[in-house]
């Protein structure tokens, strides 16, 4: 099948357009000029702007035997992806069972790559004829393992590995075959996937044919280098310090999969946009030692080449980083690297809180000592999350975070209400206040950005719920306009009398038109208040607020007042709770009643990453649309590139498509934070 890159929707492969929103699905707009491009063409005719859909591949040997004591838990990731995904394609329209049993199927494809070929630019990897090479390639007959660029000539179609990723139907095989036929290492790709890590390239597709492998991953040949940054002098200790914590970090998390030796490659080490580490593939520590240790120094490589793997190694790594930027070591560090050599720290937990002891002894020098690391806003796991296997990298999460203190390096945001499918009126109403203030001069940069995000879903008929929803707004954000110390997030008491306030209005409407019983109109309210990378949010009723990062995915953070939720939380279970014919009956709103019949929940947060907030209402979130749809329609708008308002577009449109059946509110936030650095 097609994926629409607009809407999403799934079209057939004969289809020349999107039946759903009419998006082209054989041409796309040059970025540069905006002359309609063939999505198999690498560049644009017209100005030369590469905008071709580029992956990196890599052929390498097939492990032989046993493949390590991870195989079993990324057996059972993919095992888990290929259940979901046939379950979600059980129900679509025009499936069929597949007859052909799974010995008689292929994998994704069969590279028709003899061995003794030379493999130039404009042959193909596959006999499907979609992944063109860019680059010309040696003979693979005596070569371990060769890596190139790839133009993808069909880039809307739906690949078995991203099948099973995304829970999504393939037209090559069934997700339960593709699970049987991946490659060993793409397992390790996608039991990391799962992870949600952005040091991990995601994976794309892959095969086997005889004893090599073609593993298709995401492109990251032209990302920044590590070494380049490390060496620049406007870069602070303390960053480089950050980063000698992320690569800590991925070392415990490559840990189980055997693929530490991805970080002993310099030319490995990339950073994304945002400055964050980055690998640009992963190294399975069984075979390629010799390729790692040629980027180390010979006292180095001798000892990555003949004794197995301790975190010494990453010592030696940032000693030779120090070495080769030639940058002063300072005392501290001297000191850490001297102590981690001689085997006085033996774990990544002692080395990522000496890590944090030395950035405490770092900050103090400079702005003062760091905040203490603050309790999260308690979030409640989505049914993707519940439905996934245990952690593979769970050893980790009890240890030390090395805590930097963050800035906000930008702030925006975008909202949109639709009335629906079935309602005649539009009962949501929504309000957006952002004030951003920017200093920068050339060595300071200070963001202070100030935000209030109110979604509202009234209830009370026409001429009640969309003018209690609308009430509701502008009661709280006048009382915000008077209230709102500068650069100060408003207390818990403030927000609550906000909330009251709010209530109180709208209360006495109803008094004073004398509405009774289902006649009171009411509202249910989210409201996310941000001051810098600081937040509370406020919630009456069952609209929410999710939180998107991309270590942690999809969180709710927000839980529904209703009859269900109160059963769970009097130990009823979740399947009796929500079998009662009132489980989603509200237990409290706006409006209705005095003060004294609501209790608004009231949380706070840091935002310490780059974060995507959603708020939603009910005709958004309703049958898990978004813990189905986050991957494919709420995690890219992490990026600077992604367009928040086409994002919010194309929720209302994905919310009309499977629920519609009422009001469809969105506000989109994207905070993105980096280290306060300026020291």
């Amino acid at each position: 099948m097609l994926i629409c890159p607009q809407c999403k929707f799934e079209n057939p492969n004969t289809n020349k357009f999107c039946q759903k929103c009419g998006t082209s699905l054989t041409h796309k707009i040059c970025p540069e000029c905006s002359t309609d491009v063939p999505v198999n063409a690498l560049r644009c005719h017209n100005c030369g702007t590469e905008c071709g859909t580029v992956f990196w591949a890599i052929i390498t040997p097939e492990a032989a035997g046993d493949e390590g004591a991870w195989e079993e838990e990324t057996k059972t990731q993919t095992e888990v992806g290929a259940l979901a995904s046939s379950e979600a394609n059980s129900g679509r329209q025009g499936d069929t069972e597949s007859s052909v049993p799974a010995s008689e199927c292929l994998p994704v494809s069969v590279s028709p790559i003899t061995p003794s070929a030379q493999i130039t630019s404009d042959s193909y990897l596959d006999p499907q004829e979609r992944y063109q090479l860019l680059d010309k390639l040696p003979s693979l007959e005596n070569i371990i393992e060769v890596e190139a660029r790839v133009l993808d000539c069909q880039p809307y179609q739906i690949s078995p590995i991203e099948a099973i990723l995304g829970n999504q139907q393939s037209d090559v095989v069934t997700p339960a075959v593709a699970a049987n036929a991946i490659p060993s290492l793409a397992k390790v790709y996608i039991a990391l996937q799962y992870q949600g890590h952005p040091g991990i390239p995601r994976i794309h597709d892959a095969w086997q044919q005889g004893d090599k492998q073609t593993i298709i991953i995401e492109d990251r040949s032209n990302w920044q280098l590590l070494l380049d940054l490390w060496q620049e002098e406007t870069t602070s200790s303390l960053k480089i310090l950050h980063w000698c914590n992320e690569m800590a970090q991925l070392w415990a998390v490559l840990e189980p999969v055997s693929c530490r030796q991805s970080l002993l490659e310099l030319s490995n080490l990339r950073l994304d946009e945002d400055q964050t580490l980055a690998l640009q593939r992963l190294y399975v520590e069984s075979h390629n030692s010799e390729a790692i240790a040629e980027s180390l120094e010979d006292d180095q490589a001798l000892s990555v080449l003949e004794q197995p793997l301790t975190i010494q190694a990453l010592g030696r790594v940032w000693q030779t980083l120090f070495r080769q930027t030639q940058r002063t070591q300072f005392g501290s560090v001297v000191q850490m690297l001297g102590d981690l050599e001689a085997g006085k720290i033996e774990t990544i937990a002692q080395l990522r809180s000496r890590l944090q002891e030395i950035s405490v002894e770092l900050e103090a020098l400079g702005t003062g000592t760091l905040p203490p690391i603050q309790e999260k806003y308690t979030v409640v796991p989505t049914s993707l999350q519940s439905q996934e296997p245990e952690d593979i990298i769970s050893k980790t999460d009890d240890m030390p975070t090395v805590v930097l203190a963050m800035q906000l390096s930008s702030l925006e945001d975008a909202g949109r209400t639709d009335v629906g499918r079935q309602r005649h009126h539009n009962e949501d109403y929504f309000g957006i206040e952002t004030k951003v203030e920017k200093l920068e001069l050339p060595k300071t940069r200070i963001l202070q950005g100030y935000g209030l995000y109110i979604l509202c879903d009234g209830m009370g008929g026409h001429a009640g719920g969309e003018v209690a929803s609308e009430l509701a707004v502008n009661t709280l954000r006048q009382y915000f306009q008077e209230h709102w110390v500068p650069n100060q997030l408003p207390t818990e008491n403030s927000i609550r009398e906000a909330v009251y306030l709010a209530n109180e209005a709208i209360y006495k409407l109803n008094q004073q038109d004398a509405r009774s019983g289902v006649g009171r109109m009411g509202t249910t309210l989210v409201m996310l208040l941000i001051q810098d990378t600081q937040a509370a949010v406020a919630h009456v009723g069952d609209s929410r607020l999710y939180r998107v990062t991309r270590k942690q995915g999809l969180e709710q953070v927000t839980v529904d007042h209703e009859v269900g939720q109160r059963e769970i939380t009097r130990g009823v279970e979740a399947s009796i709770a929500y079998a009662r014919p009132d489980a989603y009956q509200l237990t409290q709103a706006l409006g209705p009643r005095d003060e004294n019949s609501i209790n608004p929940d009231v949380g706070f947060f840091e935002i310490n990453e780059d974060t995507l907030l959603v708020l939603a209402s009910d005709g958004l979130s309703d049958n898990d649309l978004l813990e189905t749809h986050w991957q494919t329609h709420l995690e890219p708008l992490l990026s600077s590139a992604a367009n928040l308002e086409r994002g919010v577009t194309e929720l209302i449109d994905l919310a009309n498509q499977h629920n519609g059946h009422d009001n469809i509110t969105a506000i989109l936030i994207r905070a993105k934070v980096r280290p306060n650095l300026e020291s």
